[in-house]
Order: C-alpha cells, then sequence, then structure tokens
C-alpha cells in the first residue's frame, strides 16, 4: 500500500468517527431536552424552595408533596413523579398545617372532589327486615274427642286440611251406655209426675252426666221423651282439619282425640332476626309484612313474643309475629318478608355513613372547618356512632348539630392528617428534591 492510498484510509475514518458522535451528541442533547420537566406557570414569581414565603398568599411552604402520595416530602416545586400532576405546597403553621389538621386551598379541594355536608339532627328509624314462615296459631287450636264409648258411624269430613266452619257435623257415634242411664231417666221422670218422687229424678239426670251427656243432649232428651243412643260432633271452631283420627266403623273408647281444628283467623309469622338487632325488637312492637303470593299487599300485626333462644349456628333470635287473616289468604308453610319498626327519636346527631372512617379500633370523620385566614382546615375527629339507617348514622360523641364533616375524599385527608401529627418524628428526616422519590 502507498501512502496516498494510507492517508485516504485514515481521512475516511476520521470522518466517519466525527459524524458518529455528532449524531450521537444531537440524540442526547434532543432527549434531555425532552425528559426535562416543563416550567411552571409560576416559576420565577412562586417559591422556589421550602422556607420560601409564598407571595400569592403570604405563607410560609414547609414542603412540596402530591395529594396523592402524601407521605412523600420535596424541597421544591416540579411535577409528581407519581401522577402527571404538579406538587403541591405545604404551609407552615397558621395556614392549617398545625398538629392533626391540614389546610387545603379551593383548587386543591375541587381536585380532590372533597365534599362536606353539614351535622344535622332528626329522626333514625333503622329498618330491621327478616324473612319469616307462616305457621298455625297454636293459641287457636280446638280438639274434639269422643266423650263415651261407642262406634263411629258415620263420618262427614274424611282428609286433613278440609274446611270446617263452627258448628259443622264431624261424625256421628253411637253410643250403647248411654241408652240405660237415657232410660232411667225418663223412668223417673214418669214417677216424679205421677208420686211425686224428685229425688230419683235428679240421681238419673246426674248417671247421665256421668255417662258423658251435656246439657244440650239432657234437654232434647227431657224434651223429646224419647232415647238418643246416637251423638253427633261438631266442630267448635272454623279452621281446618290438621289431624283427623277418625274412620268409618271404628270403635272409639273415651277420651280419645278424633279431630284437632287449628284456626286461620290469625296466623304467626316465625322470622329469625339478626343477635346485633334483636335490642330492637320488643314485643308488642308493630310490623308489616308481605308475601310473594300477594304483591303489593301488606298485612299488619304485631310481635307476639321473642323465644329465649339463640340459634348457635345463625346467631339469630325467633319472634313470633300474630297477623289477622280474615280471608285465610295466609296459609301455613308461606314465605314472608317483615319489616320491624323500632320507635324511633327526633333527637338523633346524624352524620352521612359515608364520612365514617371505621379504623377497627375507632371510628374518624373528617371535620371541616373556616380558619383565620379564611381558608378550608380539615381534621380527623374521633366519634361514638350509634343506629343506622337509610344512609345516615347516629353521632353520640364527638360532633355536635351545624358543624361540617368531609364525606368525599376524607382518607386523604386522614392520612395526611395523621402524618402531620406525627411531625416530631418526620422533622428529622430532611426532604427530598422534587423527582427523588420516583421509582422503576
Amino acid at each position: 500500500m502507498n501512502k496516498r492510498t494510507l492517508a485516504i484510509a485514515v481521512s475516511a475514518l476520521a470522518a466517519a468517527g466525527a459524524g458518529g458522535f455528532g449524531l450521537y451528541w444531537l440524540g442526547m442533547t434532543q432527549g434531555m431536552n425532552m425528559a426535562a420537566p416543563a416550567p411552571t406557570p409560576a416559576a420565577g414569581a412562586g417559591p422556589q424552595h421550602a422556607g420560601d414565603i409564598d407571595p400569592a398568599n403570604g405563607k410560609k411552604v414547609l414542603y412540596w408533596h402530591d395529594p396523592m402520595v402524601p407521605a412523600q416530602r420535596f424541597d421544591k416545586p416540579g411535577k409528581s413523579p407519581f401522577m402527571d400532576m404538579q406538587l403541591v405546597p405545604v404551609y407552615a403553621e397558621g395556614s392549617g398545617a398545625e398538629e392533626g389538621g391540614v389546610a387545603i386551598s379551593p383548587r386543591v379541594e375541587q381536585n380532590l372532589g372533597i365534599r362536606t355536608a353539614v351535622v344535622a339532627t332528626g329522626a333514625l328509624a333503622p329498618r330491621i327486615e327478616a324473612v319469616g314462615n307462616v305457621a298455625y296459631n297454636e293459641r287457636d287450636q280446638a280438639v274434639v274427642q269422643a266423650r263415651a264409648n261407642g262406634f263411629l258411624e258415620k263420618l262427614y269430613v274424611r282428609a286433613p286440611l278440609d274446611p270446617v266452619r263452627k258448628g259443622q257435623p264431624l261424625a256421628q257415634l253411637y253410643v250403647p251406655d248411654w241408652i240405660a242411664a237415657q232410660e232411667e231417666f225418663l223412668t223417673a221422670a214418669r214417677m216424679e209426675n205421677a208420686a211425686g218422687l224428685g229425688g230419683l229424678r235428679d240421681g238419673a239426670m246426674q248417671r247421665m252426666r256421668l255417662a258423658g251427656m251435656d246439657d244440650a243432649q239432657i234437654r232434647l232428651v227431657e224434651r223429646t221423651g224419647k232415647v238418643q243412643p246416637r251423638l253427633t260432633l261438631t266442630a267448635p271452631i272454623s279452621g281446618v282439619i290438621a289431624e283427623l283420627s277418625a274412620r268409618d266403623g271404628m270403635t272409639v273408647m273415651a277420651g280419645a282425640p278424633l279431630f284437632r281444628i287449628n284456626g286461620l283467623s290469625t296466623i304467626w309469622v316465625n322470622a329469625e332476626v339478626p343477635e346485633s338487632v334483636a335490642g330492637s325488637v320488643r314485643p308488642g312492637a308493630p310490623v308489616k309484612a308481605r308475601a310473594q303470593a300477594f304483591p303489593g299487599k301488606v298485612f299488619e300485626g304485631r310481635v307476639g313474643a321473642i323465644l329465649p333462644e339463640i340459634n348457635p349456628a345463625t346467631r339469630t333470635l325467633k319472634t313470633r309475629i300474630e297477623l289477622a287473616n280474615p280471608r285465610r289468604e295466609l296459609v301455613p308453610g308461606m314465605f314472608m318478608t317483615v319489616d320491624f319498626a323500632p320507635p324511633a327519636r327526633n333527637d338523633l346527631v346524624l352524620v352521612p355513613t359515608e364520612a365514617l372512617i371505621p379504623t377497627g379500633k375507632r371510628t374518624v370523620v373528617v371535620l371541616a372547618e373556616t380558619g383565620p385566614d379564611g381558608g378550608q382546615h380539615l381534621r380527623p375527629v374521633d366519634v361514638e356512632t350509634g343506629a343506622e339507617a337509610n344512609g345516615m348514622t347516629e353521632i353520640r360523641k364527638g360532633l355536635q348539630p351545624g358543624q361540617k364533616v368531609v364525606v368525599s375524599g376524607q382518607f386523604l385527608v386522614d392520612s395526611e392528617a395523621n402524618l402531620k401529627a406525627a411531625a416530631a418524628r418526620l422533622s428529622d428526616a430532611p426532604a427530598q428534591p422534587a423527582g427523588a422519590g420516583q421509582t422503576r
């Protein structure tokens, strides 16, 4: 290779290296320009470091932070490394940054969607709803039994659950034991009329009662003067035949139950209420019940009894509700939804339930107050809660009517307030430069 050829090769390599370095330098410059944060609108006019005074409000800036990540502090303004938003300044004492409180500007309040509600007084009627099933009213039952030994000659009601009316014939019995007692009575009555032997008649009447005859049957024998060996059993109440033990031609013994009748003029609804609300249900309390079989119809009644036994599996207490059933629409086995209506007080302190922050050991609300500078100051307050219904909760301790509580965004406020309450611990840690909290 001659000297000329070597010189040309060296010149080409040098040109290529210079071109590559130039392209690399150009790309790095453009990349840094794209990555540099855009200047804030207040650049050069607002506070630039922690401790500066904000000319917009005359307040001292403690640090900047991202409201969505309030635990991270920055010593100068800039863009949040966590969210696509500018850092927000936190001001010194006198602007709501005192221990346990937070000051929020109207712009930040709007960005966070913070809403408030007024603490009010009013009535609270907690709704206690339970599902129950219809059952017979066991206090409205009647048992029909044989009053003497005999034979069942005729049965008028032949199947269980047949409806019956009061006074309706159920069965006819032939009672041989009555024949001798009735003939003795009729003989004594004739002798009394002939010889004036009144004691014989009274003794014969007493023996008929001992044989199982009632006063109506005795009067029938006395009026007709004939032996009445047959007994017709009738229904003492209206209802349905819940139990049938009689059959045609069978022999019955004195005292044997033949029919059990359940009335349907009133029925029971057995409903189970949770143990936690059982204290709000009292015997005699009014209730409203609804059945799917009758849409839109409300059956009104009262709590008849609360059974003194807790179901260990479901932790519920059984209540017995008595409902009027004049049309016999409700029958045993139906399911019903029961609404209990505990007595309501009209002087309760109430807040929206969404304003509460349960922490496990305590319940907190964020109280909104107007500070001396006219700004919105927020601070968490411990409260003691009571009953809850229809989106409202009773406050027994911690708030007064007329105060304002935060109902939206209160979790961020409570988090920031807790950080400020630990200022003594956090003040030892220096603030980080903007962007230092960003992780990859």
